[in-house]
């Protein structure tokens, strides 16, 4: 995960996509997407919407979205430097 994002407050965000079937339109199929993006306006995420509404074939049904920031103030300490061995 690209650390300027997070520290532009860019949260890791994942949204539950529920779209009807294609072929059974009365069924609906669930899609996890996660990215960072940015709350409350989550651009990343509309523009993936946007995408799936003028090429793919499920109609949309609903969206539920949830948004963690990874780095908090209390967390970020410049300089600090991990190794992994």
């Amino acid at each position: 995960m690209s650390l300027a994002l997070q520290m532009r407050d860019y949260r890791l965000t994942t949204a539950e996509i529920l779209y009807h079937m294609p072929d059974h339109p009365a069924l609906l199929q669930s899609y996890i997407w996660q990215e960072l993006d940015l709350a409350p306006q989550f651009p990343v995420l509309r523009k993936f919407l946007d995408f799936w509404e003028h090429n793919l074939d499920g109609k949309l049904h609903s969206v539920r979205v949830g948004a963690s920031s990874i780095i908090t103030p209390a967390q970020w300490q410049a300089g600090t430097l991990y190794t992994l061995h």
